[in-house]
C-alpha cells in the first residue's frame, strides 16, 4: 500500500490542517480525517503487527470492523488502549502508538514467531507448556500476551450516565434509519435515533445514490434538518448501541469529547446510556467480507468498500495500481467509482463465470482487464503488496489450476459479499437463518419487540430499504406512507466460494487468513475439525476465531464457510457462535461513571460519628465508616482490641450497631412469607419474641443470617448482616413481585432510619434502668431473645435482648436523629461501671470466644446449613423454603462434607493464619486439604489462641489431632466444639 492524498474530493476540511504523532513521527492531516485516513494519506502502510505471528499488517477496513489498526491513543493519564484507528477522529496534538510491536513496527523482535508458525498451529497452547511445569513458561507468556498497555495513572476524565425511555429506538443513521425516524417522527412517536459515526448517512456518505432527484448526501442533510425540528425526536451521533438486554433495554456509549484535544474537553468525556424502548429498529447496515487466499493479510490488501470510503469521504487513495478480487457485483460498482476518482484499476478477478454484463462491459470500456472464473491465488511482497497472482478455476469451480497470471500492483481490493450487522438482534435473543441467495446470515425471528431493516435485514436494494423502513414504522391506522423515489438498484448475484482448493497449483501449504487480529488461518479451522472439534463453538475456542477485539466481524462468516467445506454440510447446519455485548470494546470508565474514588461506594457515617472520633476511633470501610478499634495513649491495634474485649467481659462495653440491616415486613401473610425465606419456622414467632434466622440462596448455600423480632401480629423486624442489608431488601421484593404474587405482604428497608446502640456486660441492665423509661428491664420480665418497645428518656425506642458477645446485652434502637444523644447518654451513665467503647475487631474476638457464626467469614460459596449444625432444624420443618430442594441433592447429602468446628491450638504460639489448611496428623506432602481455618484470633478471655474451621466430617472428629499447614509450615491443633467461653451461657442469661 502506498497511500496518498487526492488533490480534490472527500468531506474533509483542507483549510484546517491537523498535526498528530504516530510512533514518534510527526504527521499532518485535515479536520474530518480519521487516524487511519491520515496515516494512509501520509503513505504509512504498516500500522500494526498481528497478535500471534507479529506479521506486518495494514488497514483492512474503514469502520469498527477493522482488525489490524489497533492503537494506543493519547498520552499520560488520558491514554486509551486498543482503539481502532478507523474509529478515531483526528484532532490536533493526537498521539498514537502501535500495539503488539517491540521495539518498533519496522523491527519487531517477536516477528521471529512467523518463522516458527508451523510449530504454532491452532491449539498449540493447549498441548505445550505443560511439561515440566506450566509456571516455567508463564512469566514469558504473560509478557507476550495482550495488545495495548493499560494506563497506570488515575483517569482524570469524567464519565456520565443517562437513562431514557422512548416509543421507538432506531440504531443506525443510514438511509434505512433516517427514513424510519422521519416516518415515526411524523406519526408523533417518541423517537431516539443513534448513529455510531460522527456523520449521518451511512452508505450515502460515499455512494452516488439519488433519492427524490437529490444526491444522497443532500437528501441526508434535509432529513436530519427535519428530524432536528421535530420535538418528539432525539438524534445522537457518535453514539454506539453496544448491547441488547432483556425487556428492550439497550446499552449505548456516547463519545462526547473524545474527538477534541485534551485542552478543549469540557464536561464528561463519554456518556453511558441505558434506554428502555417499546420497540427497537436495527438499521446497522452490513459489513463487506474479505476473500480467503494465501497472504491475504499483507499491508495493501483491503476491503473494496473500505477503499471507496477512504476515497469518497477522506480524499485519500490506498494505492496507485489496484487489483480487485470479487464474487459479486458491488466490487464493479466500487471499481467504477474509483476510476472516476482518477485511480488505476489494473484488473478485476471474478470467481463467477457470468458477471453482470452491464457492469462487465462498463469496466472493460475503461481499460480494466476482467478475468472470470478465477481467483487471486497469492500475494507477492512482505511489508507491502507488490503483485497479485491469479489462477483460473477448474470446470467444477472448486480448485485453481493452470499457469498463474501476475499483475503488478500496490493494492488488492477484496469483496467477498456482505454480512448483515445482526449483533444487536442476536443479543436480543433473535434467531438467524442462512440466506442461500445472499450467502449471508439474516434475521429470522425475535423474542423481543425488535425488527431489522435495510442491509441489516439482508435487503441491499436502496429502494426496497426505504420502502420497508417507512412501512415498519408507520403508525397504526395512519394513511399511505410517502417513500422517496430512487433508481432501481437490485443486488446482483454472488458466488459462494469460501476458499478455492490450491492443491493443483502447489500452494496448499500457503497460509490464508480468516481472523486477521488473532492470526487464525483456514488451515487452523481444518485442523480443529480433524481433531474432532466440529461444533462451531468448539472451533471458535480451539482456534480463537472471532475472539479478538473485533469479535470476528470480518472473519466469522468466512470461518463458517471453511467449516462448511471441511465438514461437508451446509452453513445453515454449521450455525453461528453467540453474539455477545459489547459490539465494540467499551471503556471501563464509562461503566463506572462517577462511581470512582470516594464515590465508588459512598461511605455512610454513623449517627454518632463525631462522638466516636472524639473517643479515638480508628475508622475503616465496612460499607459504613465504622470504628475498628479505639486507640488510647499510643496503643497498637492488638493492645486496643485486647483492652476492649476485657472491658466487655469484666465491666461494660458499648458498640454502635447502627449499620445492622433492619427491614420491616408487614401483612396478613408476613409469617408465611418469612417462613419461606428462612430455614426456620417464623409463623410460630409470637409478638415480643425474637428468633435467629438463617437464609439460603436458591442453590442451598448459606446467604445471610440475623435476628428477627415480631413487633406485633403480622408485623416483623428482619435483622440482616450489615453488608447485606440492601441486597436482602431487594431480594425480598423480588420474591414478592416475581414469584409469590399471591402473598399479601409489604416490606420496607428502615436500616438508616434507626440508630442502634448495643450495650454489653453485667451492668448493662443497671444502666438502662437508670434512664427514664416505661420498659421493665428486669430479668424475669425481659429475658433473652425478647423484644420490647417504649420510650427512653422520652424518645421512642425499640429494644431487643440479644447478644453477639456472649454477655448480657441489649440492642437499643432510636430514630437516627437521636443516635448521638443516646451514645453520649450511655457513655455518661456507664462511667461508674468503667464503660468502654469497643469496635468491630473486638466484637469479632468476642463472638469467636463464644463460638458464634459469622456469615461470610465462616462460610463460603459451598457452605450449606447442615455444615453449620442446622440439619436437625431442617428435618423438623415441614414446609418448603428457598434452597430446600438444593440441599437435598446428592452433593448436600454427602457424609464427608466440611462442617464448622473449633480448633484448639496445641503449641501455645500465636493465632493460626486464616486460610491455613487442615491436613491429617502424620500426612506427608503432597496431601489433599481436609479444610481450612475460617476465623482465628487470640482470646484475651481464655488467654490462648482459638480458631474456627471448616473441616471434612468435622463434627464426627471431635478430639482428633490434626496439622494446620500454612506456606510449608505446620502446627498441631485439636478439633473441638466451637466456643470455649461460658459454655453454659450463664453470663448471657444473667
Amino acid at each position: 500500500m502506498t497511500g496518498f492524498r487526492l488533490e480534490t474530493g472527500g468531506l474533509i476540511d483542507r483549510s484546517s490542517p491537523v498535526r498528530f504523532t504516530f510512533e514518534g513521527q510527526k504527521y499532518t492531516g485535515f479536520a474530518g480525517d480519521s487516524l487511519a485516513s491520515a496515516l494512509m494519506a501520509n503513505g504509512v502502510s504498516t500500522i500494526g503487527r498481528s497478535f500471534k505471528y507479529h506479521r506486518p499488517r495494514g488497514i483492512l477496513a474503514a469502520g469498527l470492523e477493522e482488525p489490524n489498526a489497533i492503537m494506543q491513543v493519547g498520552e499520560g493519564a488520558h491514554v486509551l488502549p486498543n482503539l481502532k484507528a478507523t474509529g478515531v477522529e483526528l484532532y490536533d496534538g493526537l498521539m498514537a502508538e502501535p500495539v503488539n510491536a517491540w521495539p518498533s513496527l519496522k523491527f519487531d523482535l517477536l516477528g521471529v514467531n512467523a518463522l516458527f508458525k508451523r510449530f504454532l498451529p491452532a491449539g498449540f497452547y493447549y498441548k505445550t507448556f505443560m511439561w515440566p511445569d506450566w509456571h516455567l513458561f508463564e512469566p514469558a507468556i504473560r509478557r507476550a500476551a495482550g495488545l495495548g498497555v493499560s494506563p497506570k495513572d488515575t483517569d482524570p476524565d469524567q464519565y456520565d450516565k443517562r437513562y431514557a425511555e422512548c416509543d421507538l429506538l432506531i440504531v443506525g443513521g443510514g438511509p434505512a434509519g433516517l427514513m424510519a425516524a422521519l416516518t415515526a417522527g411524523d406519526a408523533g412517536q417518541k423517537v431516539i435515533l443513534v448513529e455510531q459515526d460522527a456523520l449521518w448517512g451511512g452508505s450515502l456518505i460515499w455512494s452516488d445514490a439519488t433519492i427524490d432527484g437529490l444526491p444522497g448526501k443532500k437528501w441526508v442533510e434535509q432529513a436530519t434538518q427535519k428530524l432536528a425540528e421535530l420535538p418528539n425526536v432525539q438524534t445522537m451521533t457518535r453514539t454506539m448501541a453496544f448491547g441488547y438486554y432483556d425487556h428492550n433495554l439497550i446499552g449505548m456509549l456516547e463519545r462526547r469529547t473524545d474527538h477534541l484535544p485534551v485542552r478543549e474537553r469540557e464536561g464528561p468525556r463519554q456518556r453511558f446510556w441505558k434506554v428502555r424502548a417499546h420497540k427497537v429498529i436495527v438499521a446497522t447496515g452490513a459489513i463487506e467480507r474479505p476473500l480467503v487466499f494465501p497472504n491475504n493479510d499483507r499491508p495493501g490488501v483491503m476491503l473494496a468498500s473500505a477503499a471507496l470510503t477512504f476515497v469518497a469521504r477522506f480524499g485519500v487513495s490506498p494505492g496507485r495500481r489496484m487489483v480487485v478480487g470479487t464474487n459479486n457485483d458491488t466490487a464493479y460498482q466500487t471499481a467504477l467509482r474509483l476510476i472516476e476518482a482518477g485511480l488505476k484499476i489494473v484488473a478485476i478477478v471474478d470467481a463467477r463465470s457470468d458477471p453482470n454484463p452491464k457492469l462487465a462491459d462498463a469496466v472493460r470500456k475503461l481499460g480494466v482487464e476482467l478475468i472470470t472464473s478465477a481467483c487471486i491465488s497469492n500475494v507477492r511482497g512482505r511489508s507491502r503488496v507488490k503483485a497479485a497472482e491469479v489462477h483460473v478455476l477448474d470446470p467444477e469451480g472448486k480448485a485453481l489450476q493452470g499457469t498463474g497470471l501476475d499483475f503488478d500492483c500496490d493494492t488488492i481490493l477484496m469483496s467477498g459479499g456482505w454480512s448483515p450487522v445482526v449483533h444487536l438482534f442476536s443479543q436480543s435473543g433473535g434467531k438467524l437463518t442462512f440466506d442461500e441467495e445472499q450467502q449471508a446470515f439474516v434475521p429470522r425471528e425475535s423474542h423481543q419487540d425488535v425488527v431489522c431493516i435495510g442491509s441489516a435485514a439482508g435487503e441491499f436494494s436502496l429502494a426496497k430499504t426505504l420502502s420497508s423502513a417507512a412501512l415498519v414504522t408507520k403508525e397504526q391506522g395512519s394513511g399511505p406512507v410517502a417513500v422517496p423515489a430512487t433508481l432501481e438498484d437490485e443486488a446482483g448475484t454472488i458466488r459462494p466460494l469460501w476458499q478455492a482448493d490450491l492443491s493443483k497449483i502447489g500452494k496448499s501449504n500457503k497460509k490464508a487468513w480468516l481472523d486477521f487480529q488473532n492470526d487464525v488461518t483456514s488451515s487452523d479451522v481444518k485442523l480443529a475439525i480433524q481433531e474432532s472439534f466440529k461444533s462451531v463453538e468448539h472451533v471458535k475456542r480451539y482456534t480463537t476465531l472471532g475472539m479478538a477485539s473485533d469479535q470476528g466481524k470480518t472473519s466469522n462468516v468466512n470461518g463458517i464457510g471453511v467449516m462448511e467445506q471441511a465438514l461437508g454440510k451446509p452453513m445453515s447446519e454449521v450455525g453461528t457462535t453467540k453474539f455477545r455485548p459489547p459490539y465494540d470494546p467499551i471503556t471501563i470508565g464509562a461503566f463506572a461513571g462517577r462511581r470512582v474514588g470516594d464515590n465508588l461506594m459512598p461511605m455512610r457515617l454513623l449517627p454518632a460519628q463525631v462522638s466516636h472520633r472524639e473517643l479515638g476511633a480508628q475508622f475503616e470501610d465496612y460499607g459504613w465508616k465504622r470504628a475498628a478499634f479505639y486507640a488510647r495513649n499510643g496503643e497498637t491495634e492488638k493492645q486496643a482490641v485486647t483492652r476492649e474485649v476485657l472491658a466487655v467481659r469484666n465491666g461494660l462495653g458499648l458498640f454502635d450497631a447502627s449499620p445492622l440491616g433492619k427491614i420491616e415486613v408487614f401483612g396478613p401473610d408476613a409469617g408465611e412469607f418469612l417462613s419461606r425465606i428462612y430455614i426456620n419456622n417464623m409463623k410460630t414467632l409470637k409478638p415480643g419474641r425474637c428468633r435467629y434466622g438463617l437464609m439460603l440462596d436458591e442453590n442451598g448455600i448459606v446467604f445471610d443470617d440475623g435476628v428477627l423480632a415480631c413487633l406485633a401480629e403480622n408485623h416483623y423486624l428482619v435483622g440482616t448482616t450489615s453488608g447485606h442489608a440492601s441486597v436482602i431488601a431487594g431480594q425480598l421484593e423480588e420474591w414478592l413481585q416475581c414469584e409469590w404474587l399471591d402473598l399479601d405482604v409489604v416490606t420496607q428497608d428502615v436500616t438508616t432510619s434507626w440508630a442502634v446502640m448495643n450495650i454489653n456486660g453485667a451492668a448493662s441492665r443497671t444502666v438502662l434502668e437508670s434512664f427514664e423509661t416505661d420498659i421493665d428491664f428486669s430479668k424475669d420480665s425481659f429475658p433473652h431473645m425478647r423484644f420490647r418497645s417504649g420510650t427512653l428518656q422520652g424518645v421512642p425506642c425499640r429494644v431487643q435482648r440479644v447478644s453477639f458477645s456472649g454477655e448480657l446485652s441489649y440492642e437499643v434502637s432510636v430514630p437516627s436523629r437521636y443516635g448521638k444523644a443516646l451514645w453520649d447518654a450511655f457513655m455518661e451513665a456507664g462511667k461508674p461501671y468503667g464503660i468502654a467503647p469497643f469496635g468491630v475487631e473486638a466484637l469479632m474476638v468476642l463472638r469467636t470466644e463464644k463460638g458464634y457464626l459469622h456469615v461470610g467469614s465462616d462460610t463460603d460459596g459451598m457452605t450449606m446449613p447442615q455444615d453449620l449444625g442446622f440439619g436437625r432444624l431442617i428435618e423438623k420443618k415441614a414446609m418448603d423454603f428457598v434452597g430446600r430442594r438444593s440441599i437435598m441433592r446428592p452433593e448436600g447429602l454427602r457424609d464427608d462434607r466440611r462442617t464448622l468446628v473449633g480448633l484448639e491450638v496445641l503449641d501455645n504460639g500465636d493465632a493460626l493464619t486464616v486460610g491455613a489448611h487442615i491436613v491429617a496428623e502424620g500426612a506427608k506432602p503432597p496431601t489433599p486439604s481436609q479444610g481450612w481455618v475460617t476465623t482465628s484470633v487470640y482470646s484475651p478471655s481464655l488467654n490462648r489462641p482459638i480458631a474456627l474451621a471448616l473441616v471434612e466430617k468435622g463434627q464426627a472428629r471431635m478430639g482428633e489431632t490434626v496439622k494446620v499447614w500454612d506456606l510449608g509450615q505446620t502446627r498441631p491443633a485439636r478439633i473441638v466444639q466451637m466456643g470455649g467461653y461460658d459454655p453454659e451461657s450463664e453470663r448471657l442469661n444473667g
